[in-house]
């Protein structure tokens, strides 16, 4: 009787040992060498391979493709760096295609470019707008809520109650704050959690210049619209329009048309409410403006409104004009060569911006005042009474009103002429508010970093609440891709998003034009001190000198630390360091802790 069931044991034994040889018989004729594909074997490594080797390359093209499809974004590019051969494919639309139709199923045009399918994926995967408020018991950073419409983040605009974002395909989303139950059952009040599609076919928007948001009461759209034709003509035109919204609700209040033969790209506002200008820039360089008056704009009924060329445009009928900025009273032009000019139109922000009164006219208020500059300006922040400048080899200037230290030079010194910050280079992003102005930079380890300077009263500055007259790094987590900036009252707002087709990059300084390296002469003779760095020390000493107590000369060393061209990890060893010692010194320092803690 026993017979029967050992039989049955020997033989269940026997069919596993089987099923594992077949097994580990077919893990040896997969085995896929450790050597890139177009490349060759390992060197001595030919022989020991001979027989149980498989390349990839033997895999049809598109089977590879289709399974680095499914890797995550980073792995794919991280894929595409190691051989020739993935390159190629990781490098493919197809693949892509798939990964940008995973992350966003709705989109069904891939955009422009030369690789129109990875700019696409790549937009959608690094989008992101995220915000960190300055009062509350929680000052961490928090992110928005995605549309999963949107292709991409282009641009921002926080107002009064919520705040508006538009992406590369000209649809202008509506992002709400709301009253939402936390997990905890308890409501709560939280920002940009719910969206709507506010209207698509957007080239611009604008709302009140001033940084305080109380004042966007209304959004103005640059849009483009089907108008329909003339009575006995058939078919429709597209036309250039401004559509007025409340940004409260987002009902749309009053429109203004254009023919069809005038094209804009950008809209700016300036003025007060009652005067309000709408700065209209054309695809050709030129500026036309109008006037409205938002306080009947609620109003139902309809007037017409004169659109006239701009004196900018009028004066100087030569320069072509690429980007505008404004605030309440002044406006900036940057042309195609990189040429600024002024209009400002009160002579407070006059004297402010320029320490004099002496060229400025009431009665000529838009007549445009040059800038004198040594290189070509890539982009500009305009604040109320100060401004900065970013040039084309990634140098900062920055004029005006410096009472809070807002220019970051190091003192409080009014500057009436650009004036260049010699230890802040290459910025992504640079924003100008109201007495306060904000960088975002690339450390050398490539992490984004935040400095700031100028006022810190309402915790506008993170970590540095009594302010600082030189630019220092604030106490915020920057995302990886983040590219643009903006702070209100209540709120530090940074939108991330990484477009490969559209990169900003910087031209290298020649080396005559270095401070403190010598203009190249006949003689043949080694640059003394080039970049000026023995000055700048020295500089710094005896700013550290004339400190009159040692918790002051602490300070501002934690201040110089920031200024050092060092990597952010250097930086933060240091600035722990001296907040160390800075506690043993007032004796609050409870002694050595834990290196984990």
């Amino acid at each position: 009787m026993r017979e029967g069931p050992i039989k049955m044991v020997r033989r269940r034994k026997r069919r596993k040992l089987q099923k594992l040889t077949r097994l580990q018989g077919l893990e040896e004729g997969l085995r896929v060498k450790r050597s890139c594909p177009t490349c060759g074997p390992e060197p001595g490594g030919e022989e020991k391979d001979r027989g149980n080797t498989f390349s990839v390359q033997l895999l049809p093209p598109e089977l590879v493709e289709h399974i680095s499809s499914f890797l995550p974004i980073r792995d794919v590019v991280a894929l595409g760096k190691t051989c020739r051969y993935f390159h190629h494919v990781c490098e493919a639309q197809g693949v892509w295609r798939r990964i940008c139709l995973r992350l966003s199923p709705r989109l069904r045009q891939q955009g422009s470019g030369v690789r129109p399918w990875k700019r696409a994926a790549i937009l959608n995967y690094t989008k992101g707008l995220y915000f960190q408020a300055f009062g509350g018991r929680r000052r961490c950073l928090s992110k928005s809520v995605a549309p999963l419409l949107a292709h991409g983040y282009r641009r921002f605009l926080p107002t009064k109650d919520h705040v508006f974002i538009l992406d590369y395909t000209g649809t202008l989303f509506f992002l709400k704050n709301a009253l939402v139950s936390s997990t905890l059952g308890q409501i709560q009040w939280k920002r940009a959690c719910r969206y709507v599609v506010l209207c698509r076919g957007v080239k611009d928007f604008a709302s009140d210049p001033r940084c305080d948001t109380v004042y966007r009461k209304y959004l103005y759209v640059l849009a483009t619209r089907e108008q329909l034709g003339m009575v006995g003509t058939t078919g429709s035109r597209t036309c250039d329009c401004v559509e007025v919204y409340l940004q409260s609700s987002g009902q749309r209040v009053f429109k203004m048309t254009f023919h069809y033969s005038m094209s804009f790209k950008q809209i700016v506002l300036v003025g007060q409410e009652t005067q309000r200008a709408l700065l209209l820039l054309t695809e050709e360089g030129k500026i036309y403006s109008l006037v409205v008056n938002e306080t009947q704009l609620d109003q139902p009924r309809s007037y017409t409104v004169q659109l006239a060329l701009r004196k900018m445009s009028r004066c100087l009928p030569h320069l072509r004009v690429a980007c505008m900025a404004s605030n309440q009273s002044s406006t900036l032009y940057i042309t195609d060569q990189g040429g600024v000019y002024f209009e400002v139109h009160t002579p407070g922000v006059y004297r402010d911006l320029f320490g004099t009164l002496q060229a400025f006219d009431p009665l000529d208020q838009q007549m445009p005042l040059a800038l004198s500059l040594p290189a070509k300006i890539l982009f500009c922040s305009l604040g109320y009474n100060h401004f900065g400048l970013v040039d084309e080899f990634g140098r900062i200037f920055m004029q005006g009103n410096n009472r809070y230290g807002q220019l970051g030079t190091g003192d409080k010194m009014d500057r009436g002429e650009p004036t260049q910050v010699h230890y802040l280079q290459c910025p992504i992003a640079l924003w100008c508010g109201l007495n306060h102005s904000l960088v975002l930079s690339q450390a050398s380890d490539f992490t984004k970093e935040l400095l700031g300077c100028g006022c810190g009263a309402g915790g506008r500055l993170p970590g540095w609440p009594k302010g600082s007259a030189s630019f220092v790094k604030l106490h915020v987590k920057v995302p990886l891709c983040a590219c643009s900036l903006c702070s209100t009252r209540e709120c530090l707002y940074m939108l991330s998003s990484h477009d490969i087709e559209h990169q900003l990059t910087y031209r290298d300084l020649p080396t005559h034009r270095v401070m403190g390296t010598p203009k190249p002469s006949l003689r043949a003779e080694p640059p003394q001190d080039p970049g000026g760095s023995a000055w700048a020390c020295e500089e710094y000493l005896r700013q550290i000198h004339s400190c009159p107590t040692l918790q002051d000369r602490m300070e501002k060393m934690k201040e110089i630390v920031g200024w050092l061209p060092l990597m952010a990890s250097q930086k933060d060893f240091f600035w722990e360091a001296l907040n160390m010692l800075q506690r043993a010194a007032s004796g609050a320092d409870p002694g050595p802790s834990d290196p984990e803690s």
